[in-house]
């Protein structure tokens, strides 16, 4: 044809590099790629918006999300980049970075047959894992990943197994001690932070409890956010390690010593979707405590029609399965069933949850009765695993480590080898709600409760939430105080605040 060049002769084909260009876009953990729609690498290699683009740079790589846009933001030979994907590549502004397609996602056939009713193998979770894990899968696959793992759809081996990809996908912590205790709540209940109680109560009786934990993912705080309010948790593996030496505990993030790590990708997309299943939920819980180097774990299921576990029926499928997967990796699991009517403690949200804490472990007089007990309780179980306490013997040494002052020097000393001790924040925005009638407390929503303190703010503003005057069976004059708000802008304080005033059942006050 007129005009064309012979094939010895063909055009070269464009660059496949761009400068980079740091654009401060918050896109949470997914790494997103933004390129001009007429850009040379687009043009020559059909990529368009949701293209899954593979980034290499300096012999790091990462696939991110394509989103395209119009001249102005970006110049021709600019490769604009979220904070999470500039984070992964470690990345300076105009340096060069090589743009390709990722290869082929094989693993992903497997998720496939799963929804059409196939059973993963082995192979297929491990296939997946890996490459969740490394950043393959865009956040359409991860959903159908979660939502195809829901329910009830996994069966013990597939738990097994999911479980046994998740610990494989990070890295595994070893001590040169016979017993390492963990303890863990499955979740659902707001307020109920007695973890940091728990492991200074166990480690002030010398017993070794490496704590890792994660942050929120669909409550107002985790432990590892509320822990952060009291001292640093973002230790990396020799630190963690000089911590526990030095004091038989921490109380760490997981999330920054790759513990793990796909689980970590999936609570990104069980986030917004607000859903657990059973199976991801045993495998997220015991692939983090093995990996952690858990030897003896207890486990709390709180148990109540607006918890996550709504029925004795439910809890105890799910407590059945969690000690049938712990068992096919020796490690000795027990199951606490508690009271999950309503919130423990005062506070919901990670500081106004970390005042409680500190409350407790300072023995305050006005400290919350009920998260003291619950997390004497637990220590003393875990006291009686380790063998300090014969069984049924293990509350009272709780107790007597507590009200010693014993427990709140070991926290002060947890605190100070991590970092050193700080005192949370403390919100800015108020508004108080009251009693409109006089009558019985007779029910509290968890749920709807929860989702006010994340109205609010929380986690994201770490001295948001809410802080709950009032516990079932309480008889209330009409005007008498119920919660305060608490928000660190006036528009998170009308958001919340609009919400709970639409929806004046949450706490249910019968004459």
């Amino acid at each position: 044809m007129e005009g064309s060049a012979p094939a010895s002769e063909a055009a070269p084909r464009p660059s496949q590099t761009l400068r980079l260009h740091r654009i401060g876009i918050d896109t949470y953990q997914e790494p997103v790629l933004f390129l001009r729609s007429d850009c040379p690498v687009c043009r020559s290699e059909g990529f368009e918006s949701q293209s899954r683009v593979k980034l290499s740079l300096d012999g790091r790589s990462v696939v991110a999300t394509l989103y395209t846009v119009n001249p102005p933001l970006l110049g021709e030979t600019q490769a604009g980049l979220s904070e999470a994907a500039w984070r992964a590549l470690d990345a300076h502004e105009d340096q060069e970075v090589t743009l390709s397609h990722p290869d082929p996602l094989e693993s992903f056939a497997a998720v496939r047959g799963k929804v059409f009713g196939a059973s993963f193998s082995a192979e297929d979770l491990q296939a997946a894992v890996h490459d969740i894990a490394a950043g393959r899968y865009s956040g359409l696959e991860l959903a159908a990943f979660v939502t195809v793992c829901g329910g009830q759809r996994l069966s013990l081996n597939e738990t097994i197994e999911l479980t046994r990809a998740m610990v494989d996908s990070g890295q595994r912590l070893h001590w040169q001690r016979e017993l390492v205790l963990d303890k863990h709540c499955v979740g659902g209940l707001p307020g109920n932070r007695t973890t940091p109680i728990v492991v200074a109560i166990v480690a002030a009786c010398g017993l070794t409890i490496p704590k890792t934990s994660s942050r929120a993912i669909t409550s107002p705080a985790g432990t590892a956010d509320t822990m952060e309010m009291l001292a640093p948790v973002d230790l990396d593996l020799p630190s963690l390690r000089r911590v526990v030496e030095r004091e038989n505990a921490c109380l760490a993030w997981g999330g920054a010593m790759n513990l793990s790590p796909a689980d970590d990708v999936l609570i990104r997309v069980e986030r917004p979707l607000d859903f657990d299943s059973e199976g991801q939920l045993v495998a997220s819980i015991l692939s983090k405590k093995i990996a952690a180097g858990a030897t003896a774990l207890l486990v709390e299921v709180p148990v109540g029609p607006t918890a996550k576990l709504r029925s004795d029926e439910a809890a105890q499928t799910l407590g059945q399965r969690l000690r049938e997967v712990a068992q096919a990796f020796g490690l000795r699991i027990e199951i606490v069933y508690s009271d999950g009517n309503q919130p423990v403690g005062r506070g919901i949200g990670p500081a106004l949850e970390a005042l409680d804490v500190l409350a407790v472990l300072r023995r305050d007089a006005g400290a919350p009765a009920d998260l003291r007990q619950r997390s004497l309780r637990l220590a003393g179980r875990l006291l009686e695993m380790g063998g300090r306490a014969a069984g049924g013997n293990g509350l009272a040494l709780a107790e007597q480590t507590l009200d010693s002052g014993a427990a709140y020097a070991k926290f002060l000393a947890i605190c100070e080898a991590q970092g050193g001790l700080r005192e949370p924040p403390v919100a800015s925005y108020r508004q108080i709600f009251k009693a409109p009638r006089s009558g019985v407390l007779r029910g509290i929503d968890n749920r709807r409760l929860a989702r006010i303190a994340k109205l609010a703010g929380a986690p994201r503003s770490p001295a948001a939430g809410l802080e709950l005057h009032q516990h079932l069976g309480a008889q209330l004059q009409r005007g008498q105080l119920l919660f305060t708000l608490h928000a660190e802008s006036p528009g998170e304080l009308a958001y919340a605040a609009a919400y709970a005033q639409a929806h004046p059942d949450i706490l249910l006050i019968e004459a």
